[in-house]
């Protein structure tokens, strides 16, 4: 992939993408760990917490892009990406066991250690969507880190305004994953075929919204009774 091709320029928005749709969490995690201190502090707790979660997120993805070399360990990160696409559209978002910090430097170790905890599922994908390419991680979370700590609440508000941005986020992940196991090495000859590859990759992308729909419109139900009972 040559620097700056149409490539290179496409897999840095996808990366960029997701990091913004798997932030969402990471964005409401920083609220939550500052929101304790003074105002002249929480800047300070947001700005030294999301680049230090950030120098940690960089060595762990440098950590998985070796990783995924080895052998059939692609396809595994594949399949683990396939379950963080339908999660992303399950997820109930419950964050009520994130502490706020009292001093800056609680906060700022909050922020880190929270991030760092939340943080396996962009790694993974980034990692992916990266293939082999550094940079590209590099570049994607210089691009979107500003985004997230500064806009968190416009793009969260416009993902719960705007349903269809998680699907259309979870879908290119479930791309990502599939992608990720029609490149292992060990699985290639069951995917000579082009046909076959993007048939594989179609299914993946279709079962996890169907999968991700379903799973909604049941939690949606049972909210609903849930109300019902209550009223």
């Amino acid at each position: 992939m040559e620097l700056f091709s149409g490539a290179f320029l496409l897999s840095l928005l996808n990366i960029i993408f997701i990091d913004l749709i798997l932030a969402g969490d990471n964005a409401i995690v920083i609220g939550l760990a500052a929101r304790n201190l003074p105002a002249s502090q929480q800047k300070k707790a947001i700005i030294y917490g999301t680049g230090g979660a950030v120098a940690i997120r960089i060595l762990a993805t440098v950590v998985v892009l070796e990783l995924l070399k080895i052998p059939l360990l692609l396809a595994i990160g594949g399949i683990l990406l396939i379950w963080i696409a339908y999660k992303l559209l399950t997820d109930e978002g419950d964050h009520s066991d994130i502490k706020a910090g009292g001093t800056l430097w609680a906060a700022i170790r909050t922020i880190i250690v929270a991030d760092a905890a939340m943080g396996l599922d962009n790694v993974i994908a980034v990692a992916g969507a990266a293939k082999g390419h550094l940079l590209l991680v590099v570049l994607g979370l210089m691009v979107s880190v500003p985004i997230v700590v500064w806009g968190s609440t416009i793009f969260i508000k416009l993902t719960n305004r705007f349903p269809w941005i998680i699907y259309f986020g979870s879908g290119i992940l479930a791309y990502t994953a599939s992608n990720m196991i029609t490149e292992e090495k060990r699985l290639e000859p069951l995917f000579d075929q082009p046909v076959i590859r993007y048939v594989f990759i179609v299914l993946v992308i279709a079962s996890v919204l169907l999968a991700g729909y379903m799973k909604q419109r049941k939690q949606e139900q049972r909210k609903q009774s849930h109300d019902h009972s209550y009223s």
